[in-house]
């Protein structure tokens, strides 16, 4: 099967150089393993002998829940251990032999059930671990061109167009329905549908069944689909509960599983002092459109290109498209989102450095001057006379873009900037 190169490669070495314990966490077949091991291979040819154990094997993970000192006398760093959720006992003892060595890397480690492990992990290993989360794959990495974490700058934006070919709503949509995964790409012949159907059944069988919380599997298959039809929507857990037959606590506890697991994710409201009619319910994204558009029986890309919830996929793939963009740099995105009592929304906001980047997204080749529209609701915040004595609050308004189907990178007006998707 053909590997294909993962843009946080060097964010992983680097942060191997920094910390005895490496940590690579994503949800289930993202290519993290693959990943480590090309790396692995990469580092034999330096003279770095690392071996590889994966804990999936029971009588491997016999050894490392009942006698954890053995196994790390077996199985000794530099080492890749796959899958450690599965024998969390091991940790006290990684974190002893780190204590002793005092070496980088001498462990990497990998972690798919999430919501188990960190806990573990932030208890054992504090201050001793570098964490990488994982997605799937980014169009950067498909098309194999230059990973870069998203910034409206324009400059930037220029420079990148001499590395990017543009793509027409159909490749669009063909990429949003074939969604994220590297098996997918790897192998042309694979079918989404047959492997997004095996994907959800070890998914609920190998992680969700183990979870006291989750006590019907078909309940908690039905809330995934329920949350598939709401992303790019704000969260209502009460209208999650009426539409999924659930409680409106039970609601909140398993999507909290969905997004620990890196299913979905949730983008917060930003909020400022000035601002005071902001809602505080978060966004909700689907981090994989391609496991969205199986669970909600989208056939084909063009079905789901004309269908009712065209607008809204091309939202979600445009945020996990930013969203990995910093995940893949080692960066934690700083990514938000606004929409205010009046009903007045922007899809996106990029806040660092003091600056705040307004994004709004629209599947149209040409949406007008009207995409900007509710960019002016921010204006208060780089007004010093409004706080009171806080200037130090007021926080610079960058440059805007609207992200959508143009074939060009073209000027809205001296401020913002249509940008087309295929850019990212």
């Amino acid at each position: 099967m053909t590997y294909i190169r993962r843009a946080a490669e060097d964010t992983i070495m680097q942060i191997s150089e920094m910390f005895p314990v490496l940590l690579v966490t994503g949800p289930r077949q993202v290519g993290k393993t693959t990943l480590l091991q090309m790396l692995s291979d990469m580092q034999r040819e330096q003279g770095i002998e690392r071996k590889y154990v994966t804990l999936d094997d029971p009588d491997i993970r016999y050894l490392a829940k009942r006698d954890p000192a053995l196994f790390l006398q077996r199985y000794t760093p530099p080492v890749l251990i796959d899958e450690i959720q599965y024998a969390t006992e091991l940790l006290p003892y990684i974190k002893m032999s780190v204590d002793r060595s005092k070496k980088k890397g001498d462990f990497w480690i990998t972690g798919s059930q999430v919501f188990r492990l960190m806990n573990n992990v932030s208890e054992s290993l504090a201050g001793r671990v570098g964490i990488v989360n994982i997605l799937g794959l980014s169009d950067a990495e498909i098309y194999q061109i230059p990973s870069e974490p998203f910034s409206t700058d324009t400059k930037r934006l220029i420079k990148r167009l001499a590395d990017v070919t543009p793509r027409g709503i159909n490749e669009i949509y063909q990429r949003i329905f074939r969604g994220s995964m590297p098996e997918l790409y790897a192998d042309g012949k694979i079918d989404p549908e047959t492997y997004y159907r095996s994907y959800v059944d070890t998914y609920l069988q190998r992680d969700i069944r183990d979870l006291a919380q989750v006590a019907d599997e078909m309940q908690f298959y039905n809330f995934m689909t329920v949350v598939a039809a709401h992303t790019s929507r704000p969260i209502v857990y009460g209208e999650l509960a009426d539409a999924a037959g659930i409680s409106a606590p039970t609601a909140k506890k398993w999507l909290s599983i969905l997004v620990s697991s890196h299913i979905i994710a949730l983008v917060q409201p930003y909020h400022n002092n000035i601002l005071k009619r902001v809602v505080k319910m978060p966004l909700l994204h689907f981090l994989d459109t391609g496991l969205a558009a199986y669970l909600l029986k989208w056939g084909n890309p063009e079905a789901l290109e004309k269908g009712a919830m065209s607008g809204a996929f091309f939202e979600s793939y445009v945020f996990s498209e930013i969203y990995k963009s910093y995940l893949n740099a080692g960066k934690e995105p700083p990514i938000f989102y606004y929409r205010d009592k009046d009903q007045k929304e922007i899809d996106l906001l990029i806040y660092q450095n003091g600056i705040l980047s307004p994004i709004e997204i629209k599947k149209a080749a040409s949406p007008g001057k009207t995409a900007i529209k509710n960019f002016r609701v921010l204006e208060p915040v780089n007004k010093a006379d409004t706080f009171d004595g806080l200037e130090t609050l007021k926080v610079e308004i960058g440059t805007g873009s609207v992200i959508c189907m143009a074939n060009d990178l073209l000027p809205v007006d001296e401020k913002n900037w249509f940008v087309p998707v295929w850019l990212l």
